[in-house]
């Protein structure tokens, strides 16, 4: 039996989210919970927090993070990546 070898192309998609760090921002200041804890539930430092509320982060956010935020904070940012919602 002969074995095939796979072939894969991993795309990487980015967008522009304006004004998303202020939505970080908003919605931690409207949860009423620090940074910190707020921080340690996503996975990422207080630092790196800090720096997304600033748009301070060049090579961009990942999305498992940003959703990770959102579902923390309960919220939906709207940042929606090509083919997704599309249903």
């Amino acid at each position: 039996m002969a074995m095939t070898v796979k072939v894969r192309r991993i795309v990487k998609q980015e967008i522009d989210a304006p004004g998303l760090g202020d939505r970080i921002k908003q919605a931690r200041e409207a949860s009423n919970r620090p940074v910190t804890q707020l921080a340690k539930e996503v996975g990422i430092s207080r630092n790196y927090w800090y720096q997304l509320e600033a748009e301070a982060v060049l090579s961009g956010v990942a999305e498992e993070t940003l959703r990770k935020i959102e579902e923390v904070l309960g919220v939906d940012f709207g940042v929606k990546l090509e083919g997704e919602g599309d249903a």
